[in-house]
């Protein structure tokens, strides 16, 4: 279960230098931000029940963090 995580960190740091080369630096930088934290997570050896956990808050926080983000901040 740990080395999904490195797994999540190399997509996100592929996707951060992606927005990087595409001029979008603050989605750069918080793409850069989740690959410290999931390579970090990683490495720690964790339980595999910490890891689950983990891993549904991140997708909850950041689901919940995109519809607010797409309902009330984007113009239509």
């Amino acid at each position: 279960m740990a080395r999904m995580f490195r797994v999540l960190g190399f997509w996100t740091l592929a996707i951060g230098l992606m927005a990087l080369a595409g001029g979008m630096k603050e989605m750069a930088l918080l793409f850069f931000f989740q690959t410290a934290a999931f390579v970090v997570l990683g490495y720690m050896n964790l339980s595999e029940r910490a890891y689950i956990l983990i891993f549904w808050g991140y997708l909850i926080l950041s689901f919940t963090g995109f519809t607010y983000w797409s309902f009330f901040q984007m113009s239509v």
